[in-house]
């Protein structure tokens, strides 16, 4: 019997190894260094630290916003980055102000790496606020501007949003928390390599590999030199003594080999995927389908380029997922972290969805790696689901 083929739709989940990451991760592991550890004197260690230099400045320059290459701190993904930055930020500004700023602003749609951070903080002494968004799931600098305070140590805020898709106004953001004298942090987890960021003014910045073609277990930070920052570990001064650990030299290298790539391309791969992502929204959300979509029925500049966020009402997303898996198509519910919670979305919540209609969300993700043929094949199978109802 043959196997079951599958069309993977969850590229924000996840995506795809990009064949230039897989060639620079089997590339270095045939060096005559790739054993060594990178923090080691003798002549294998100083050629693998040529080789993760060379990585830090490749991030640097597509990360951009000003950043430079000893100021990005080699993580295992977006997760720890976002754990590192508020916690080390908020430790590091409270500090700072001799213990005068304990106050941290989280927009109420962040991911949960950054959300669960909230009972640490708490039980550190800190006030944790949220700021919330409107239903067009933008949270505002004004909103941002109402909360912050002279005894606020930090903000944080997504440049988008990994379920809905919708791109915040992050310089904004910046600029009212710098206001207030807080530091801010942004999770570009999810918009790094698909839109160029507008975080220029920004203390942090955290960045993943999986996200955009490159390995799994590999992310960044980027943080400027002058930021006030306690570290959340100990053991050694790997990463400017901000993340101690000896460095995944090949991830790093194959990292930078996607972010390469992704960035370069950009210009010209941003509205292809667009125009992919409309082409699937102008099909779903037609009239009499049952199929609405979380925000606007279509995507432009104000939306990541390869994201669909709908929801169907008269189902939930468990069994919209479980069918589409049994058609042979991988989409998810929302952020894929939360997959197996029978609760409505955090984010759509907020936003003042309502319930019956957050329950039957949907998120379908890709680049431009995924075929029309391939997505009008989805829209089929997801429209013949939901008729058949």
């Amino acid at each position: 019997m043959a196997e079951k083929s599958y069309t993977y739709l969850d590229y924000a989940a996840s995506a795809p190894l990009r064949p230039c990451a897989m060639e620079a991760w089997v590339g270095y592991h045939e060096k005559p260094h790739a054993a060594a550890n990178a923090n080691s004197l003798h002549t294998l260690g100083r050629s693998a630290a040529r080789d993760l230099e060379a990585a830090h400045r490749t991030l640097a320059r597509c990360i951009g916003c000003g950043f430079r290459p000893n100021e990005v701190i080699l993580t295992s993904g977006g997760t720890e980055s976002n754990n590192l930055a508020v916690l080390g930020m908020a430790e590091g500004a409270r500090r700072k102000s001799a213990n005068r700023r304990s106050r941290v602003i989280l927009s109420a749609i962040e991911h949960d790496s950054v959300l669960d951070v909230a009972s640490i903080l708490r039980s550190r002494g800190f006030e944790v606020v949220l700021a919330k968004p409107g239903r067009d799931g933008v949270v505002s600098a004004e909103e941002v501007e109402r909360l912050a305070d002279d005894a606020t140590a930090l903000v944080s805020v997504m440049a988008a949003n990994n379920e809905t898709g919708v791109i915040q106004p992050t310089a904004k953001v910046i600029e009212a928390a710098h206001s207030a004298g807080a530091l801010a942090h942004v999770d570009a987890v999810q918009a790094f390599g698909r839109i160029d960021l507008d975080c220029s003014g920004a203390d942090a910045i955290s960045v993943a590999a999986h996200k955009i073609g490159g390995p799994l277990g590999v992310g960044a930070l980027a943080m400027r030199t002058r930021c006030p920052f306690e570290a959340q570990a100990l053991g050694g001064g790997q990463e400017m003594g901000r993340r101690p650990g000896t460095q995944d030299v090949a991830g790093a290298v194959a990292f930078a080999a996607a972010a390469e790539q992704v960035c370069r391309e950009l210009p010209s791969v941003r509205p292809q995927v667009e125009a992919l992502a409309n082409h699937v929204y102008e099909r779903l959300c037609a009239a009499d389908t049952g199929i609405i979509p979380t925000t606007v029925a279509h995507v432009d500049q104000t939306r990541l380029p390869g994201m669909v966020s709908v929801m169907v009402p008269s189902m939930d997303s468990e069994s919209l997922v479980l069918k589409l898996d049994d058609a042979g198509f991988e989409v998810s519910a929302g952020s894929a972290c939360s997959s197996g919670s029978l609760d409505p979305s955090h984010v759509l919540s907020a936003m003042g969805i309502a319930r019956d209609q957050a329950l039957g969300s949907l998120r379908v993700s890709f680049d431009e790696r995924v075929t029309p043929g391939e997505l009008d094949a989805f829209c089929d199978a997801l429209l013949a689901i939901v008729a058949s109802h």
